[in-house]
């Protein structure tokens, strides 16, 4: 019996925090009004096992990333009433935005390797 609950509780965070990026994307876009905040994408959702806080990861598609990292942790109380409002949980998660640089990374890495093959001569390949 033990093993069953065991196995529920990683299933059910992952839901819950699917849930949160659903339901946070949806907010950001329709109610949250701050200009600072732009062409937002929530990228993951990591919810402490208690539930007490999430940490949101976030890319821009254009946009200052802290300017929009401010407006979104200073909207944090307003997000998390809206969710708050929308899920069905007993504890909603104060909510952490934080920047994610993967997308930017990833661009720079294809950029690296684009002149990388680019420099290399026909006789290499």
């Amino acid at each position: 019996m033990a093993t069953r609950k065991k196995s529920a509780a990683p299933n059910r965070s992952f839901k819950v925090s699917d849930q949160i990026q659903r339901d946070l994307s949806e907010l950001i876009a329709r109610e949250l009004k701050d200009p600072r905040v732009g062409m937002v994408t929530l990228q993951s959702v990591e919810v402490t096992p208690d539930y007490a806080h999430a940490k949101v990861f976030f890319s821009l598609l254009v946009g200052d990333p802290e300017q929009t990292q401010m407006a979104l942790n200073q909207a944090a109380g307003f997000l998390r009433n809206g969710l708050f409002k929308r899920l069905h949980i007993h504890t909603v998660p104060t909510l952490h935005f934080i920047y994610d640089r993967t997308t930017e990374r990833a661009a720079d890495m294809n950029a690296l390797i684009a002149k990388a093959v680019a420099s290399r001569g026909p006789e290499e390949g």
